[in-house]
This record gives C-alpha cells, structure tokens and sequence, in this order.
C-alpha cells in the first residue's frame, strides 16, 4: 500500500538489535527510538500543546474512541482536523480504539462487524468498525493512523486469542479498503496473537503480506509475566521487516524502555508518565520520588539535578511538595519534568547507539536506578542477556 513515511536508519548497536533512525513524517522529522507522551482527548493532562512541544516532543498519540466521543467527526471536519482543533503543529499518532475493548470491557460488545460501546458521557451506543476507525482517523487527520484491532487481555488464553488475531487480519483488509488518504496518512497494523509465538508467527506472516508502512506489537502489558512480555516483543522483532519501525504498544517504565530498544523496539506509548505526576511521584534516573513524603518538606534541591526542564530549573522539592495532590498547578508542574524526563532518556539511549556505547548506557541505567545487582529485575537480565549484554558482569 502506499506509504507517506520515510524511514531512514541512521546506526545500528553493534552489539544489541537497538536502532537509531528517522522517521519521516507529514508534520516533519521524528528521532527515533522515540517515546510518544498520550494525549488521549486531543491533551496530554496538565500540558498545554506549546509547552510538550517545547519539551521537543515531535509526536504524541490521541485516541480515535474518545475524540469520535467529543468533539465528535463532524465538528472535527469542520475545523480541518485534530492539529488544528488542539493547535499542534507536530506529529500525531492516533489509537484506533481496539484497546477500549480491554480498558472499557463493560461498555463493549464484540461481533465481526465491529465493536459497539456505550458512551460514558451520555450512554448512548456507538458502533466502531474498521470502516469507522479509519473514517474518524481520516477526519483527525493523524500522520501514523493505528488498524482496529480484536484486542484480549493479555492474561486471556485458549480459542479467544486466536479468534482475535485472525479477526485482527481480517479487520486489517477491511481498514486498508476504507483508508481514503494513504498519500498523507500511514497506516499501521498491529500483530496480535497473545503469548502464543505460534500465532505470534502466523499474524506477522500474514500482516507482512498486506505490506503496511509500519507494525505495531499489541496486546501486551496488561499485566502479563515480564518474562513472558520480553519474550513475545523479541520475537515479534525477529519476524518483523526490519526496513519499517517497529511500535511496541502501551510501554512507557523507564526499564522496560531500555530493554525493549535493545529488543529492536523503534517507537514506545504510555499514560504512566503524567498519570503518576497526579499522584505526586516524580522520575528521575535514580528512581521515583513520592514528592508527597514528608522528608522532602525542607529539600531545597530541584526534582532532578542536571534536568533543564522549567521545573527543575524554577522550583524546589520543597515547594512541590507542598502542591502536589492538592493544587492543579503541581500535578502539572511535575507532569512537565515527567514528560522531560522520558523524552530526554530517548534521547540519550538513541545518542549512545550511534556513538556505539549502548551496552555501556544500559549498565549504567541500570545501576544508576536500582543501586545493586541483586536488585536488578530477573525478567530485564534474561532479556539483555539474549542480545548480548549481560548485566550481572562488569563491563
């Protein structure tokens, strides 16, 4: 199918199947390994698009379920799409709403035709087909435009998964028939297939037929075994054209962003940064801070030394710990540094693979967070372990 992306590597790791490359896109260049914050109702919570922007994000996601919701198709027809609706001049990355299947289960039913939810706001009932998605998508006018998808929990296992991803192949070709603008937006297909490799294999067998511009891995981290999750995503990567980035969907833990790069992972989404910001906790490199603990009461430091975020270079712990949790203003100030703080670690893990030290990056991340080796999470050295990098040794 067409394609209105580029994708050009610029460096290999030598030693894990990390990648440096740029994306290409309609609203301009993307870095990658890049992390894409989640606005998911056309806003990252407590983040005005100028500020993300200024953060150097180059792309963040919306949802296609919630902005089909409110503002609705017509209105966002009216006004020439979501960039313009939200005033963002970057890249947008668009959910189809496949994973509401999972998160709003209650409201859903699930037939061949499509997935009929009920509206949270009014109750009212509202059909999502492939025909739909890619209708709304189009309207959004999102730059990559996800396929819908049949989407099971990751903990669901027997005749489901593979009624699923065989559904999921069957919706991808309804999807590219109803794509109007493959010369402006790309579409993405996501392998499914829970933890079975077997269908793990058979969909990227199939979906690799279809010749998308980019794939996605779904339908993980929903709570499955972290050594099951590393296993399937290092499959998936193994299988998968390599001359097309690759989106491992819904991973946003600092640790998991690191091993999945080194996995061959290109791109990466999550809501855990600005939601764990409204709840006061803050990352840094050495780990999480709870700000609303009481020993950062007189602690005139920044949130992160070295950080060039506005919050770090404006405001003490002290004071944030004041706010935190109860004055709008602290979840956002910590939601910028949260948001900063991930861009920044991709940037820094896409620099090492180019200068060719991103086995040395990785000990480092990892020492700096969690301290001991006898802390470091099993799941994470089996993982490096298989692309050569093994964490319980010196460097």
């Amino acid at each position: 199918m067409k394609s209105a992306l580029t994708w050009d590597v610029v460096a290999k790791c030598s030693t894990t199947k990390g990648r440096a490359a740029v994306l290409n896109l309609p609203h301009g260049p993307v870095n990658a390994p890049v992390f894409m914050p989640v606005g998911t109702q056309g806003t990252l919570k407590g983040i005005t698009p100028q500020q993300v922007e200024g953060l150097g994000c180059q792309i963040m996601l919306n949802n296609t379920y919630h902005l089909g919701l409110r503002p609705g198709q017509e209105l966002l027809d009216t006004c020439g799409g979501a960039h313009k609706f939200q005033g963002w001049n970057r890249n947008l990355l668009t959910d189809s709403g496949g994973f509401q299947m999972v998160s709003l289960l209650k409201l859903a039913e699930i037939t061949e035709d499509g997935v009929q939810f009920e509206s949270p706001h009014d109750g009212s009932l509202m059909l999502l087909t492939p025909e739909h998605s890619m209708s709304l998508q189009n309207s959004i006018g999102a730059d990559i435009m996800m396929q819908l998808d049949d989407v099971v929990s990751s903990l669901t296992t027997g005749p489901r998964v593979e009624e699923a991803m065989w559904r999921s192949i069957r919706w991808l070709d309804r999807c590219i028939k109803a794509h109007s603008k493959p010369e402006s937006q790309n579409l993405f297909a996501i392998i499914q297939g829970g933890l079975d490799p077997e269908l793990r294999k058979k969909c990227i067998e199939e979906m690799v037929k279809r010749d998308t511009p980019g794939y996605a891995i779904g339908g993980l981290s929903g709570g499955e075994e972290k050594d099951k999750f590393w296993r399937v995503v290092t499959l998936c990567t193994d299988q998968m054209p390599r001359e097309k980035p690759i989106y491992c969907m819904g991973v946003g833990y600092a640790e998991d962003l690191v091993v999945c790069v080194a996995l061959g992972v290109d791109m990466f989404d999550c809501v855990f940064p600005t939601r764990t910001a409204r709840f006061g906790n803050a990352l840094t490199s050495t780990g999480t801070l709870g700000l609303r603990q009481s020993k950062f009461k007189d602690d005139f430091g920044p949130i992160e030394e070295g950080c060039d975020c506005i919050t770090c270079k404006t405001y003490t712990r002290s004071y944030l710990h004041t706010i935190v949790t109860r004055e709008t203003v602290g979840c956002h100030l910590v939601s910028i540094h949260n948001t900063s703080y991930q861009l920044r670690l991709m940037r820094q893990i896409r620099e090492s693979i180019i200068e060719d030290r991103f086995p040395q990056f990785i000990h480092k991340f990892f020492k700096d967070l969690f301290k001991e080796k006898s802390a470091y999470p099993e799941w994470a050295v089996n993982a490096l372990r298989s692309v050569n990098v093994d964490l319980l040794k010196d460097e």
